[in-house]
């Protein structure tokens, strides 16, 4: 796992407003730490894209890079760790010069 990647995950329900349900999400945790924790850092991704009303939201776009269907929001005021176990298909990947890279721009 790298920054960057576009997983499946299984997130548990959570109390509030937290996204629960089976997602895409991007991972943001270091390969050394992931490499040495059971958990991982994860921003939820949702296809919703009224979310972009909402500072700390960055569009990604579908393209065959990602492995995204569908444009998304990455819900990064929701950033969040869950245990690996959560985890299940690989996506794809956002570049760090371009779609992660968008994460500077944040609203």
């Amino acid at each position: 796992m790298k920054v960057g990647d576009i997983y499946w995950v299984d997130f548990p329900a959570g109390a509030g407003r937290a996204q629960a349900g089976r997602r895409p999400a991007i991972i943001v945790q270091g390969q050394t730490a992931s490499e040495h924790l059971p958990t991982v850092l994860l921003i939820p991704l949702t296809t919703q894209q009224d979310a972009l009303r909402f500072p700390g939201t960055v569009l990604v776009e579908a393209d065959s890079n990602n492995g995204l269907r569908r444009a998304s929001v990455a819900l990064v005021f929701q950033l969040t760790v869950l245990d690996r176990g959560y985890l299940s298909d690989y996506l794809g990947k956002v570049f760090c010069c371009g779609s992660a890279n968008n994460l500077e721009h944040l609203r």
